[in-house]
């Protein structure tokens, strides 16, 4: 078998292209080029998936830690630890899995049959027997199952927004020596194509295959996809993190160990010792608050109808500096809507969105009706000259949307005409279609004859203004003429696709339509276009506000780019848009300098999410259709839409909007946010305890206090900070202002922008109030070690609830649960007979007891100054 890129290479059969393949070549094709599939990749075992989780720095680190627990005999850390590892591993290898299917999904977009001429005749065969030089028979509502050169078209109108981005069906048309001679250009012009998974909407075609397979545009999709993203930033911030614990843990256990010995203590003990502060460096819990924090947002972004395929995107959207979107159904409605109507009288605006038939007129901000004969004439003429439908939701689907069968333009005239009160039924019984011009790319115009009732004639011409606004089509003066194309100019400069209307009455039915596109009286202009959703621009401001940038790429027209993202707030009315045939001249600079792209193809829209993540941003890409494959696989998050977005952008996501609103996409930034603060937030009270418990072992002896704490009371406090305390502390809500602060820089540290600093001073401070009440209570001959065990717990109690934003606040309850039943497993310790044997503690009497308290009140106090100093995350 070739390779797939040879699939293309293939030359039409001897005879006549338009009679087919021999079934004896069609085999000998298929048996070179291989099957119109999309080849999916060999499956990684679970095996691979596992050693690939359990190869993560943390998680060695964390596995480190289990064995040096077990080495000490405390087996319920051990159990926990080894827990934690299980439960990110399993969550992790159920992602990998998931994300896989983004590739399959490719194959639901191919036609299961497809028509073909075989042996000289017409047959149907499955599309996976599909070969280059096969003839392929096309009608409406048929997928294109390979990459085609048109032969043949009539009025064919192809659906191509799922794989290029364009808002409105394309007009295709087969080159003019194609049908007459047969033969075939060399390099055909667009119109002239087919690409594979595209839709036919309306007409019928005869394609000769290109390319099928990997050749076909589906196959370069599909090959888009196979790459992995790497990890999230989140993720790379915690692998540097557990090599620095590493490090450190090591580092601690020699120094400790080394120290002990030099003071003359067993060998022995100093090695139970140095076991145990290295494990009270490690924050075991980490794991399990970055879990239980992503499950939470998740939780909380399924409520707002987001719903988070891969867990990691939570925190990453929070870490997002630049948003790409696609335009079409993801800053803007996806459907075409009439919204301006011009006349030689004056202009009216339309209200409403979508192809439901409700919504207003308004001239001058009155109500148009039916009386309005200026109006009515103009919309009573579009919806005649008119091949659409609108069908409205089913009976047991009453809050569904109402859809369209046929071109959407054309639908969207019936819906602006029911909104004036005109029913296409009811006009096309009173003026039947006696002759027609269908409307296709090259004439830009469709014509159509009618009669009345009464036996009166009367011709409507549609199309494009440039073609319609001709005196040898429309006559009027000069000025008439001049101020229609004036409008017409204003209007496609505000990213509109504008059509022209005239009529004119005939004496009689005419033998062909295109004989009477002249002398016609001009009814107006209509204004269309896929308008930008109600919640698009708010959210694009509060991205502004979050310091992401947004950007729009888009299959579409430039003119139509630049002025959608002027209205939502991307660009300004003159931003520069590059465009897909600019890209390849453009340097790295200019396309990370630029917010509009347009008429991008799918290669060319992940060149864009490479060049922003080459040049350091984290990219978050939105988007819907096939086209959008390939970036949102490669972006650091995927985002789709679920309503109308295709299973290929479905699968490639990592959140799936499922109610197709982008401003669900700035909540999910906010929890994100949330996230990665109360990982820093954890991280801080968890380091700073473990650096105050290795302070008060390595400054204790220098104080007369031999040996501060026994290897079971460090582990114990260890057990209690980090355990359900330390989870708890990841279900803290979200700050106030949190999406007025820009992200975090991409190459910063998860310690960074000053959070080991502060762990250091908050560790001191715990370390002087032990020591203090410490030495105190040596010095008052008083049960010194279980006043320092204690003092040194409540110390990070406190910090854990001064760290809190609002100390008293009635979210998240199960933090002060938690402490509270730290605390009570503390004091156990200290006055129930067998954890004082286990631990080596003595009850303290009030005094004592009370002396302790300064421990939390000191690091409560110390958290609360920080935070006023600089709120945390």
């Amino acid at each position: 078998m070739r390779e797939p890129e040879t699939r293309s290479a293939a030359k039409p059969a001897a005879q006549d292209p338009f009679g087919g393949l021999t079934t004896r070549e069609a085999a000998e094709r298929l048996s070179e080029y291989g099957p119109n599939s999309v080849a999916r990749g060999a499956r990684t075992p679970l095996w691979a998936r596992v050693v690939a989780q359990l190869r993560d720095p943390l998680v060695l680190v964390l596995l480190g830690a289990a064995v040096l627990t077990a080495l000490t005999g405390d087996f319920a850390d051990t159990a926990v630890i080894l827990l934690v590892v299980t439960v990110n591993t399993v969550v992790g290898v159920i992602q990998e899995v998931r994300a896989d299917k983004a590739v399959t999904a490719l194959s639901d977009l191919s036609a299961p049959t497809v028509r073909v001429r075989r042996d000289g005749g017409e047959t149907e065969i499955p599309s996976a027997d599909v070969v280059p030089g096969d003839v392929v028979l096309l009608e409406e509502g048929d997928i294109v199952p390979a990459d085609a050169d048109l032969l043949d078209a009539s009025a064919l109108l192809v659906d191509e927004s799922t794989v290029t981005g364009e808002s409105v069906p394309v007009d295709k048309t087969a080159p003019a020596t194609a049908a007459g001679s047969g033969a075939k250009p060399d390099r055909p012009d667009p119109a002239g194509r087919l690409q594979a998974g595209t839709v036919v909407a309306r007409g019928r075609g005869v394609g000769l295959v290109t390319a099928t397979g990997a050749a076909s545009t589906l196959g370069r999709i599909a090959a888009l996809m196979t790459g992995r993203p790497g990890p999230t930033p989140l993720q790379r911030r915690l692998a540097q993190l557990g090599r620095v614990l590493a490090a450190v843990v090591i580092a601690l256990c020699v120094v400790v160990f080394v120290l002990g010995l030099l003071r003359g203590r067993p060998v022995e003990e100093m090695a139970v010792t140095a076991i145990s502060l290295a494990v009270a460096a490690v924050p075991e819990s980490l794991p399990a608050v970055v879990t239980l924090g992503l499950a939470l947002g998740a939780r909380r972004m399924a409520a707002r109808r987001a719903i988070v395929r891969n867990l990691p995107a939570v925190e990453t959207l929070g870490s997002v500096t630049v948003l790409a979107t696609d335009k079409t159904g993801t800053l803007t409605e996806g459907r075409m809507v009439a919204q301006r109507l011009w006349t030689p009288y004056g202009t009216a605006d339309l209200s409403g969105t979508g192809y439901a038939p409700i919504g207003e007129v308004l001239v001058d901000g009155r109500r148009a009706d039916t009386r309005d004969a200026h109006l009515r004439e103009l919309l009573t003429a579009a919806a005649l000259c008119n091949d659409a439908a609108l069908v409205p939701p089913a009976a047991e689907a009453p809050d569904a949307s109402w859809t369209t069968l046929g071109d959407p333009t054309e639908a969207a005239l019936l819906t602006a005409a029911a909104k004036l009160g005109l029913d296409r039924d009811d006009l096309r019984a009173e003026h039947p279609r006696v002759a027609e011009a269908p409307f296709d790319s090259a004439r830009k115009r469709m014509t159509t004859v009618h009669r009345d009732r009464a036996g009166r004639i009367r011709a409507v011409l549609k199309g494009a203004p440039e073609v319609v606004l001709a005196p040898e089509f429309v006559e009027g003066t000069a000025e008439l003429l001049a101020s229609a194309r004036d409008a017409a100019d204003r209007l496609a400069a505000q990213g509109h696709r504008v059509l022209a209307v005239a009529t004119r009455n005939l004496d009689a039915v005419p033998a062909r339509a295109e004989d009477v596109e002249n002398t016609m009286s001009l009814l107006g202009l209509v204004a269309i276009s896929d308008p930008p959703k109600p919640s698009a621009r708010e959210t694009v401001r509060a991205c502004r506000s979050a310091g992401i940038t947004a950007v729009m790429i888009t299959g579409d027209h430039p003119a139509t780019a630049r002025a959608i993202a002027s209205r939502l707030g991307i660009a300004d009315d003159d931003a520069e848009v590059l465009t897909g045939a600019e890209l390849p001249d453009a340097a790295p600079s200019q396309v990370v300098a630029t917010r509009v792209f347009a008429r991008t193809t799918p290669e060319q829209k992940l060149e864009i999410i490479q060049a922003w993540r080459a040049d350091g941003a984290v990219t978050a890409m939105n988007g819907d259709g096939v086209n959008d494959g390939p970036a949102l696989r490669q972006a650091d998050i995927g985002v789709a839409m679920g309503r109308r977005g295709t299973e290929v952008a479905r699968q490639a996501a990592d959140l799936v909007l499922a109610d197709d609103e982008i401003g669900t996409v700035v909540a999910a930034v906010e929890e994100g946010r949330r996230v990665y603060t109360n990982i820093r937030r954890f991280l801080l009270y968890g380091l700073a305890g473990g650096a105050a418990e290795i302070a008060v072992m390595l400054l204790g002896p220098a104080f007369g206090l031999a040996v501060p704490l026994v290897a079971a009371q460090i582990l114990w406090i260890n057990l209690l900070t980090h355990g359900l305390t330390g989870v708890a502390l990841g279900a803290e809500p979200t700050e106030p202002h949190s999406m007025r602060r820009p992200p975090r820089p991409p190459g910063q540290s998860i310690l960074g922008d000053g959070l080991w600093q502060r762990i250091l001073v908050l560790g001191a401070v715990v370390t002087a109030v032990t020591l203090a009440v410490g030495t105190w209570a040596d010095h008052d001959q008083r049960p010194w070690q279980s006043m320092l065990f204690i003092t040194l717990l409540f110390a990070q109690l406190g910090i854990v609830m001064g760290l809190r934003d609002r100390p008293l606040t009635r979210d998240n309850p199960s933090l002060p649960a938690a402490v509270l039943g730290s605390v009570a497993l503390g004091l156990l310790a200290l006055y129930v007979p067998v954890l004082q044997e286990l631990l080596k503690t003595e009850a303290l009497n009030t005094t004592e007891l009370a002396t302790t308290l300064l421990g939390a009140v000191t690091g409560f106090a110390a958290a609360r100054t920080q935070r006023r100093l600089r709120a945390p995350g």
